[in-house]
């Protein structure tokens, strides 16, 4: 993979992890930062991995953006800075690879956004989430694009209006991780939740989490009338088939991608 300043991106069988690597800065999201996830993440997308890991080095997730980049710009300046964090985000969501955010310490603002953009999250213990703005000067508007899509209306009320963290079992029970589990269980919990999300048949895989999305905020009529055509086009790939097949000849399947 791709040498790096602000990044670690290591690649081990077909699990590619990607660590926000500014302890110093919290992991901040300075420009330079984003344009190096960007890459990161666009690079492990068009690899052969089937599964990618957004980490973060020392004791913070990460703080969400610099400050010290942002209060430096004007209001083009900040707007091109959003618009690249959002090219993140949603590059996150259109790579192929299921991606799993390990979540430790803090993940606030922008950091989670990044949490709640990702396909599954895994918390230990010790970690907490907000959305800071809201007791602040610069509300969250875009971190609670997806904090709203995972937790509800109401939820988000709370979180982006006080600005108050909630702790792992709250953004369990909120519907923002996926699981808690004790700090020095983190690493298990997290290959054990993606080799899960990761058996079987590649290009069905890629295919069913960009049809998610694509129907999610559609209504319902709608979602049905995408997701029968994808799903009556998806029965003829050569995973479908040989899925079917093994089912029906009782023996275990042989995944062609």
């Amino acid at each position: 993979m791709g040498d790096y300043e602000h990044v670690l991106v290591k690649r081990e069988d077909d699990t590619v992890t990607i660590t926000m690597n500014r302890p110093a800065r919290r992991n901040s999201l300075s420009e330079p930062h984003l344009r190096e996830l960007l890459a990161a993440f666009t690079e492990a997308g068009e690899s052969s991995a089937t599964g990618i890991v957004l980490a973060g080095a020392g004791p913070v997730f990460s703080a969400g953006h610099d400050f010290a980049d942002v209060a430096a710009r004007d209001l083009t300046g900040v707007r091109d800075l959003l618009r690249l964090c959002t090219d993140v985000m949603r590059t996150v969501q259109s790579v192929p690879q299921v991606v799993l955010a390990r979540v430790h310490g803090l993940a606030t603002a922008a950091g989670c956004q990044l949490v709640a953009s990702c396909d599954l999250a895994v918390a230990a213990e010790s970690a907490g989430f907000a959305l800071p703005g809201g007791k602040g000067g610069w509300f969250c508007h875009t971190p609670a694009v997806p904090v709203a899509r995972a937790v509800g209306r109401k939820r988000l009320m709370e979180l982006a209006l006080t600005g108050d963290p909630i702790d792992a079992a709250t953004a369990l029970d909120w519907g923002l991780v996926n699981r808690v589990v004790p700090d020095e269980e983190l690493d298990r919990a997290v290959a054990d939740l993606l080799a899960r999300a990761t058996r079987g048949s590649r290009a069905s895989k890629a295919l069913g989490k960009r049809t998610l999305y694509a129907q999610l905020d559609r209504p319902e009529s709608d979602a049905y009338a995408l997701a029968v055509e994808v799903m009556a086009s998806a029965s003829q790939l050569p995973g479908a088939r040989e899925g079917m097949a093994a089912f029906l000849e009782k023996r275990h399947p042989e995944w062609p991608d």
